[in-house]
């Protein structure tokens, strides 16, 4: 059996594909706000209410 071929090591491949894919997700949802009229300002807001509601207890 071969052995397994990295890009960069180990441990930097899945940090690299991470940072790669929220690069991807940022740059879709910055282009559909944008086509949707808001503000980089209103993007991230909207993101800060998303994150801080998957965070809040649900009760």
């Amino acid at each position: 059996m071969a052995p397994p071929t990295y890009i960069i090591s180990r441990v930097a491949d899945p940090i690299f594909a991470i940072a790669i894919g929220l690069g991807a997700a940022a740059t879709r949802i910055n282009r559909e706000a944008k086509e949707k009229g808001r503000t980089p300002q209103q993007t991230i807001q909207d993101g800060k209410r998303r994150v801080s509601n998957l965070f809040s207890k649900s009760t």
